[in-house]
């Protein structure tokens, strides 16, 4: 065995057996079969595993960015990372995001689909609770996702299940997911932070108005925007949920964040202001996670709006944008250059196509091509979306003013920002999770009619490609599917998209976790309420 394998294989042992799924006489027969000396083995067990497992007890505080006064306990509404945070610590979804990125059991502890993957079956998990301690039943599931379906439904997520003709309870703890065309990514789409399970109504509704949920913690106190108090849950039917309590604390400004944790008030942050991040990675109390991530920046223009209803305004100011001193100097290194397109380097399907240039030559070409000398424009940004996110509007109009493009950073209002700007500005700054599939994205933000189709860009192509891609079970076509939509996202699409981030937060050095960490959202995918402790 080589050593790199037998290295690799340790360390899966290792976290495995920090969660439990792994006794100390089944890690060191492994480990010995590895080849190493049985005293070899007992010192890993000592070092790396008895030390850091898991311990109950405490309350965990965390300094969240992005909470605003208007957030709603409404899963459709869901805009905020407050909001999204708030509902992994307090809800569950029936699939989630592991720690290693994968998909793994949540409130469905197993699902299968027919062979034309056109019907899909959840079997649920028998032992789930909401927190009044009514059981988790299979009109529950189909109730909480059939809230974001049907002509009536305002849900940001409606578009996720469009393609759902019906879903059909068996039992208790069975539905059955009736698709009009057949989708290889439905498990994944019910990762999506919209897609709660909540209880059911006689009249077929879901009560989602007091917070309540089936996650691993319950809500004692919410004030949006402001704090949340929340208790474990000790009818929660998984592992984890370590802390007795959990106590999030909105911190819009990054300053007011970062002093928290230095100075212990709370044990961990969200976002941390990148141009501090050297010094704050140089405290001996402070560990920082830089977590590589299909997290988004978008500047959309609405594609029905002049001048952006023109694709040569909208392609000259894509060439009049530098990407890569976007990534330097914004975030510091912590993000990958963007090609226009919302496909990550690391997601499936991912198009290597050529990157787009800063090039002001073309840019002046594209705007003459639109009949224009100049143009003026202005751009809405705040900075509890992104720390640095009004700089770096202010640094991308540096970038276009030699090609005669004049852009007006805009610095609006923290508080609101999701309510009034985003969606109704025609030119705005935009912080995107990541999401685990080009269908959940493009289906999300793209297609013609998504509630969230933030640039209005309608393209009959593109939408016709992501119907035939959801179907499409041959992964060689598949791919080339998605590498057209890109090449039109990029040509034709009205988002600029500079730049994808790394997930950077914080914690104090007694904050523990497996040393996996989900990519999807800050906080091991707004899981580490559940899945992180202090040490002992």
């Amino acid at each position: 065995m080589s050593g790199s394998y037998r290295d690799e294989m340790l360390n899966r042992m290792a976290v495995e057996a920090r969660r439990g799924r792994l006794s100390r006489r089944e890690f060191m027969a492994y480990s010995v079969a590895a080849g190493l000396t049985a005293s070899a083995a007992s010192g890993l067990w000592t070092s790396k595993i008895a030390k850091a497992a898991p311990q109950k007890g405490g309350t965990f505080k965390v300094g969240l960015h992005d909470g605003n006064t208007s957030d709603s306990h409404d899963p459709g509404t869901y805009q905020s990372v407050g909001q999204i945070q708030i509902a992994h610590a307090t809800r569950s979804y029936l699939t989630e995001i592991t720690p290693e990125n994968g998909l793994g059991p949540d409130m469905a502890e197993a699902w299968s689909a027919t062979p034309d993957a056109r019907v899909w079956t959840f079997e649920l998990n028998k032992n789930a609770t909401f927190h009044d301690g009514r059981k988790f039943t299979a009109k529950d599931a189909a109730a909480s996702l059939n809230f974001h379906r049907g002509e009536s439904s305002t849900s940001a997520a409606k578009s996720l299940l469009a393609d759902v003709t019906d879903i059909k309870v068996d039992g208790d703890h069975t539905i059955h997911i009736e698709l009009g065309q057949g989708s290889a990514d439905l498990p994944w789409i019910m990762t999506d932070y919209h897609l709660v399970m909540l209880p059911a109504k006689d009249d077929g509704s879901v009560e989602w108005e007091s917070g309540i949920g089936a996650g691993p913690y319950k809500i004692e106190k919410h004030e949006p925007g402001v704090v949340s108090e929340l208790v474990r849950h000790e009818g929660w039917h998984r592992e984890g949920a370590y802390f007795d309590k959990i106590e999030i604390i909105v911190l819009n400004d990054p300053n007011a964040r970062q002093t928290a944790l230095v100075t212990g008030d709370v044990h961990a942050v969200t976002s941390v202001d990148l141009k501090t991040l050297a010094l704050l990675a140089r405290s001996p109390n402070i560990e920082v996670d830089n977590v590589p991530s299909g997290s988004a920046i978008t500047l959309p223009m609405h594609c029905d709006v002049a001048p952006f209803n023109d694709v040569n305004v909208r392609q000259a100011l894509k060439y009049a944008c530098n990407r890569q001193e976007l990534v330097d100097k914004i975030l510091f290194g912590t993000g990958t250059v963007g090609n226009d397109y919302h496909v990550s380097p690391g997601m499936p399907y991912y198009p290597d196509l050529p990157q787009r240039e800063y090039d002001l030559d073309k840019a002046k070409y594209h705007l003459k091509q639109a009949g224009l000398t100049e143009l003026n424009v202005e751009l809405s940004a705040a900075d509890s979306v992104l720390p640095g996110a009004v700089d770096m509007c202010v640094l991308y109009s540096e970038h276009a003013k030699p090609a005669g493009i004049n852009i007006k950073a805009v610095r609006e209002p923290n508080d609101g920002y999701w309510s009034d700007v985003w969606l109704k500005k025609p030119f705005c700054f935009v912080k995107w999770g990541a999401r685990p599939t080009p269908d959940n994205m493009f289906t999300l933000a793209y297609k013609d009619d998504a509630a969230w189709n933030e640039s209005h860009w309608q393209n009959e192509r593109f939408n016709e490609l992501l119907l035939l891609a959801k179907k499409e079970l041959d992964q060689e076509r598949r791919s080339a599917m998605y590498r057209e939509m890109c090449e039109l996202a990029k040509d034709d699409g009205g988002t600029v998209l500079p730049m994808f981030t790394n997930f950077v937060y914080a914690r104090d050095k007694s904050v523990q976790h497996s040393g996996n960490l989900a990519s999807s959202w800050e906080l091991d995918g707004g899981r580490g309420y559940h899945r992180w402790w202090f040490a002992s």
